[in-house]
């Protein structure tokens, strides 16, 4: 055990104004289907995964690994292979329900952001830990861990300056084989990251009360 070092406390006025202006912040997050092609700064991505990579995780077993995607080709390979698993979801695999509350999002198969924005990153889930030598090493609470991680990583895009979009067709092994990523690792999402095209529209929903979702007792 090591003393804590790195906590800063602040001063009450301060500690609810950060507060504040965090939430505003955050809740201007919108998920966009329309990107713009403009370049941005590798070191802005590298600074999000490194900021996702200091999340918590069940036994500090860190399960996750997040496979960056600025190649143009792998991109298109990534839109078709995806593209497909959409083609069968909106067209028999989806109960009719679930099409018609994607209804107000206008979506369907087609996903010609994924070959737009500068950046894709895929996150894999790793369900055990493999040594060089071949020994497995189990990991804990991967869902949950990867989780956690991939909302950090959705927030420092935000407060970067960029827009995201969390994409998750289903299944998605054709990640694992596109990106080269071992058997023991499972894609648990994959987040689109650019600029926001000029003048992109987003549907037009509401968040609900702060009643409906929180409780204090």
């Amino acid at each position: 055990m090591q003393k804590l070092l790195n906590f800063r406390e602040l001063p009450a006025e301060e500690m609810l104004s950060i507060s504040r202006e965090f939430q505003q912040t955050m809740c201007r997050r919108r998920s966009v289907r329309s990107f713009s092609k403009r370049p941005i700064d590798r070191e802005v991505i590298e600074n999000a995964i490194k900021t996702a990579g200091s999340a918590p995780s069940g036994a500090n077993k860190q399960p996750w690994h997040f496979a960056v995607v600025e190649s143009q080709e792998t991109k298109r390979l990534i839109r078709k292979a995806a593209e497909a698993e959409e083609h069968d979801f909106y067209n028999g695999r989806a109960p009719q329900s679930w099409l018609d509350d994607l209804k107000v999002f206008e979506t369907d198969e087609n996903k010609p952001f994924l070959e737009i924005a500068p950046y894709l990153i895929a996150v894999f889930l790793q369900r055990n830990t493999i040594d060089e030598d071949g020994t497995k090493h189990k990991n804990y609470y991967m869902p949950e861990s990867v989780g956690i991680a991939t909302g950090m990583l959705i927030s420092a895009l935000h407060m970067s300056g960029l827009a995201t979009l969390t994409h998750t067709p289903s299944p998605m092994k054709f990640l694992n084989e596109i990106l080269g990523r071992p058997s023991n690792e499972k894609p648990y999402m994959l987040i689109v990251a650019g600029y926001p095209e000029d003048n992109v529209t987003v549907p037009d929903i509401e968040r609900k009360n702060f009643s409906e979702i929180a409780s204090f007792f």
